[in-house]
């Protein structure tokens, strides 16, 4: 398998140079030459077996030329034996048509171990063949630093600097993220919004000599093998709900547009999915671009879901890319008229590629209240404030009654505890495998959101290339 960016012009890579470099050398992103294909023989197979079997399966054909059946194998099985729950990513219902989807069962309780727990294991295999030392730099709105320092905190060859937006995520994600005192890795609180953070760490891949002087590599989703590992609980629920009999909806909280894109990747390897639902918070900006063809970068709003609390969805540019004829010279020209302007039209052949599966909705925080109250009353369920989002639109979904919608729950309520008690009067407790979480001491750096200070911190304490 190799793999092209969607700026069209960066060299195609097999899947290990693509998982260590992150971002592609021309700024892109990147994505499969092709997508592999299954049979609804294929599909219908994956009936019964274990996640960790079917995750083999499934990423079996991305990882070609790299890994091995039996070293995939034993990458998942490490990866998924720290999950609470021996199906990973169960299922629950809430009612004759609408499922939850808990992927939430990993160590720092949000979806992002899901891919991150493999990520790590990935990242350390594949150093282990070489010579050379990696730099992880990364942003977050809460959950992926939590879950990418869990991943990689002790592990040799790697440094990783991860940067947050000060006041604007959870104490609970704050304090996952800044009581890991391993001595390779450093978090940075920045002055500025998630926007902001992601922005300084694409400049500095960009910046192709620091790139280079420090060998960085990414652990957001713009990472092809993060995003691969999402795929997989698309089929592992799609299939117990009966796939490939019938299709499956899911309705997916949506930022960074990460974990839906892994959903559409599913959709094209053949898998039966009647609707993907991009479910926004207030900073809509991939519901108008869905909606109405307008991908125009407004203000952060600070809301109760800060993982969503996102104006530039990263991974959308995959979208483009791929439903709009996969024409990197175009997107490259658009995605540069975009970074200067922060607002651009989609293509009709954009749009027209995108409706075929998408559908969005924009839920306020009356909506998110509403579906917190109901998951409970209802169903017994209490729920994260980003689940809700979810749920709230699932719930408007316009579709035949016969296809069951799945709402991905992207994270531990006990994350949010404030928004969730406000909303239901319960206040969810950290799972005791969370430990003293808030008797831990926190060390963490705070710096102006500027590039010049933020790489100034990390050449300082980053490993150069020898």
């Amino acid at each position: 398998m190799h793999y092209v960016s969607t700026r069209g012009s960066a060299p195609a890579l097999g899947f290990e140079d693509v998982t260590l470099a992150g971002l592609a050398s021309d700024g892109g992103l990147y994505l499969p030459e092709s997508w592999p294909c299954f049979s609804a023989e294929d599909i219908r197979a994956l009936a019964g077996l274990s996640y960790v079997e079917t995750a083999v399966r499934v990423m079996a054909p991305f990882v070609a030329g790299s890994l091995g059946e039996e070293e995939l194998r034993e990458l998942c099985t490490a990866a998924y034996g720290r999950f609470s729950h021996d199906a990973v990513t169960p299922l629950v219902q809430l009612d004759h048509r609408h499922w939850l989807l808990e992927l939430f069962h990993g160590p720092t309780l949000a979806f992002k171990d899901v891919a991150l727990q493999l990520l790590g294991q990935l990242f350390e295999r594949f150093l282990s063949r070489r010579d050379d030392h990696l730099t992880i730099v990364g942003a977050t709105s809460g959950d992926t630093g939590s879950a990418a320092i869990d991943a990689v905190a002790g592990r040799e060859k790697i440094d990783i600097f991860m940067l947050h937006p000060e006041g604007r995520v959870s104490d609970v994600q704050r304090r996952q993220m800044t009581t890991v005192l391993a001595p390779n890795v450093y978090n940075i609180a920045i002055d500025g919004s998630f926007d902001d953070a992601q922005a300084l760490v694409k400049a500095m891949f960009n910046d192709a000599a620091f790139a280079r002087r420090f060998n960085l590599s990414a652990v957001n989703s713009i990472n092809w093998a993060r995003l691969m590992a999402q795929v997989v609980y698309y089929f592992y629920a799609a299939v117990r709900l009966g796939a490939p009999e019938r299709a499956i909806a899911f309705s997916v909280p949506t930022g960074n547009f990460g974990d839906v894109f892994a959903g559409y990747v599913a959709a094209q390897m053949g898998l039966p999915v009647a609707r993907l639902m991009v479910a926004t918070n207030v900073n809509d900006i991939l519901h108008r671009a869905l909606s109405e063809g307008d991908y125009s970068q407004g203000q952060v709003v600070a809301t109760a879901t800060p993982s969503m609390d996102i104006q530039v969805s990263s991974n959308f540019e995959r979208l483009l890319f791929d439903a709009g004829g996969r024409d990197g010279k175009a997107l490259a020209e658009q995605m540069k008229g975009f970074e200067a302007s922060k607002a651009m039209r989609l293509t009709n052949a954009q749009r027209e590629g995108a409706s075929a599966l998408f559908t969005s909705a924009r839920v306020d925080a009356d909506g998110m209240t509403m579906a917190m109250r109901w998951a409970y009353d209802a169903a017994g369920q209490v729920i994260d404030p980003h689940s809700a989002i979810g749920l709230a639109a699932a719930r408007s979904i316009d579709l035949d009654p016969s296809v069951p919608v799945v709402t991905l729950a992207t994270a531990h309520a006990a994350k949010f505890p404030t928004a969730v008690e406000r909303a239901t009067g319960i206040r969810p407790s950290l799972p005791s495998r969370v430990g003293d979480l808030f008797a831990r001491e926190e060390a963490y750096a705070k710096l102006p959101g500027t590039f010049d200070a933020v790489t100034a911190y990390v050449a300082e304490r980053a490993t150069p290339r020898a």
